[in-house]
C-alpha cells in the first residue's frame, strides 16, 4: 500500500481507498470496507438450534440466521465475551459453555471483517436486551432437519450461518472420532 484515505465512516463501519502497487509494478486502487470483528453463536440444545430473524435492509428481506454481531461504536472486544453478549442481547439465552469452532472471513475481497464462531450449550432462558436496530427481531428453535431444509429451500441464505453450521458439523465429527 502506497497511501490510504478514509472516504466514509459511520457508527458501524469505515470505507477506505488505498493506492497500491501490484506485483508487476503497476499502480492501482483498492476499496476496503473496515468493520470490527464479530462473533457468531450457534445455540444448541439437543437436536435444536436457536435462530434469529430480522429485516436485512440491504436485501430488503427478513432472514433467519444465527445470532451474530459486533461490539458497539467500532470497538474491539474479546471474541468469547462478545459471543456471550450477542447471545444474551439477541436471544436472552445464557450459555454455561461457549466453545470456539473457528474463524470466518466475511468477504475477503472487499472487507477486513472476520468472525469467530462459537457453540453455545448449557443454555438457560432470560430476557433479550436488543439494540434499537434489532427491535423487529424474532427468535425460534428449529430442529437440525428443519434448519437444513430451510437452507435447501433458500430460506436461510446468510453465508456466515451456513458456514458456521459446517464448522459445527466438522467439530462434531472430530469429537466423534476422538471418542472412539
Amino acid at each position: 500500500m502506497l497511501s490510504s484515505r478514509e472516504v466514509y465512516r459511520n457508527a458501524w463501519m469505515t470505507v477506505r481507498e488505498d493506492d497500491i502497487r501490484r506485483p508487476d509494478g503497476s499502480a492501482g486502487i483498492y476499496g476496503v470496507v473496515d468493520k470490527p470483528n464479530y462473533a457468531l453463536v450457534i445455540p444448541l440444545d439437543g437436536d435444536r438450534l436457536h435462530l434469529v430473524e430480522q429485516f436485512r435492509y440491504p436485501l430488503g428481506l427478513r432472514r433467519w440466521e444465527f445470532c451474530q454481531g459486533t461490539a458497539p461504536g467500532l470497538a474491539d472486544m474479546e471474541a468469547k465475551a462478545l459471543a456471550a453478549r450477542e447471545l444474551r442481547e439477541e436471544t436472552g439465552l445464557r450459555a454455561s459453555e461457549l466453545v470456539e469452532l473457528g474463524v470466518l472471513d466475511v468477504a475477503p475481497g472487499m472487507a477486513s471483517q472476520r468472525g469467530t464462531v462459537f457453540l453455545a450449550t448449557g443454555l438457560t432462558e432470560g430476557h433479550a436486551e436488543r439494540e434499537v436496530e434489532e427491535q423487529d427481531m424474532r427468535t425460534a428453535w428449529f430442529t437440525r432437519a428443519e434448519f437444513e431444509a430451510m437452507i435447501a429451500r433458500g430460506e436461510i441464505t446468510d453465508a456466515q450461518s451456513v458456514a458456521a453450521y459446517t464448522l459445527l458439523l466438522l467439530h462434531e465429527a472430530r469429537q466423534s472420532r476422538s471418542a472412539t
